[in-house]
């Protein structure tokens, strides 16, 4: 497991400021019928930045793109707006992705001598998603005054990551944005939830039902855990690494495969397969997550509703040993670790911050 901080690189893009001339008599005596000359009313300045240092993630643009325009922590572009006037500034500015995304309108108020900057998330295609290569692209920004009249006009070069690739952070800063990889409703994990229902006695995944204890919830969630662990070994899941990301920021990414891939080839790394047992967890309405530690990842659930415990499971060794054998080597694994080493993501916790699924 492959595994990345946040820098923006800016373009900066200087208006003209230009000093008022003041003219007086070629004698040097004073003549109070002179009047100073007005000069040319100082430009605004733009600096634009583009995705990180002009790198574009899915998985970032499309939680930025589902907050609200003034509760935005993060977006594609930015539009930073100096005003050095005297008159406060009023502009139209509209940003896109040319072909890969909508394009984003937003009104621009700045006070004389202020500074704003302007957060744009704008709704990507389908193809932006479906997208696993890394692809040129333009950010294309237009701004128009008051009256409708061209101010500003400009590209800036971007360039598309994968929609697999995640963007780890230093100290896994961004760690809770795999939760983007839980697909619950995936009609591929719906169907293996089908088939564990076999491995059960009575045909049921009932996930946590509250009128039981929190014993035997916990006893229900083992057994339905091995019943999922059973249905995606006799799938024929086997490990298959696959993390290499390209681009910048290697020591920091890694590419994730979603749930939909691994079950389609019937393969997975660690990372892999944690998101979609997290996948299948949360569709049966349990709290899922998913545990990174040095080198590795978990999978988990939590035992029962409102309990502390997890039950914590070695998911790599799926397609290769017992289900005990995969709870006993993540309870062995994590406990050789600092916990100041650990990360753990729920899920439940990340759907309340706002990230979702992606398309």
């Amino acid at each position: 497991m492959n595994i990345l901080g946040l820098t923006f690189k800016s373009v900066l893009l200087s208006g003209l400021l230009l000093a008022t001339a003041v003219f007086a008599p070629s004698d040097g005596s004073p003549n109070r019928g002179d009047i100073a000359k007005p000069g040319p009313r100082p430009e605004p300045r733009y600096d634009i930045q583009a995705g990180l240092e002009g790198e574009i993630y899915p998985v970032f643009a499309n939680y930025a793109s589902l907050q609200k325009r003034d509760e935005r922590s993060m977006g594609v572009v930015s539009v930073t707006v100096s005003n050095p006037g005297g008159a406060p500034l009023r502009q139209r500015m509209a940003v896109e992705i040319v072909g890969w995304s909508d394009r984003e309108i937003q009104m621009a108020d700045v006070p004389a001598g202020a500074t704003r900057t302007f957060i744009f998330a704008p709704a990507f295609l389908p193809r932006f998603y479906r997208n696993h290569e890394i692809a040129a692209a333009t950010a294309q920004v237009s701004i128009h005054d008051a009256s409708g009249r061209s101010v500003y006009e400009n590209t800036v070069p971007v360039r598309i990551r994968s929609s697999e690739d995640m963007y780890w952070g230093s100290g896994f800063r961004y760690a809770r944005f795999i939760a983007s990889w839980v697909t619950p409703h995936d009609p591929r994990v719906e169907a293996v939830l089908a088939q564990a229902r076999e491995y059960t006695p009575d045909r049921r995944l009932p996930g946590y039902e509250p009128w039981k204890s929190t014993a035997q919830q916990e006893q229900e969630t083992w057994r339905e855990a091995r019943a999922i662990f059973m249905a995606l070994k006799r799938r024929g899941l086997s490990y298959v690494k696959s993390s290499g990301t390209l681009g910048d920021h290697k020591n920091l990414s890694e590419r994730i495969r979603m749930p939909a891939v691994s079950l389609s080839q019937s393969s997975a790394n660690c990372i892999d397969a944690a998101v979609m047992y997290a996948s299948l967890f949360e569709n049966l309405g349990m709290e899922a997550a998913v545990l990174i530690v040095p080198g590795h990842a978990y999978a988990g659930v939590r035992v029962a509703s409102g309990a502390r415990k997890f039950l914590w499971i070695d998911v790599a060794l799926t397609g290769l040993r017992t289900f005990e054998q995969a709870v006993a080597s993540a309870q062995a694994g994590v406990a050789k670790h600092d916990p100041a080493l650990i990360t753990r993501v729920t899920i439940p916790e990340a759907r309340s911050a706002g990230i979702y699924p992606m398309p």
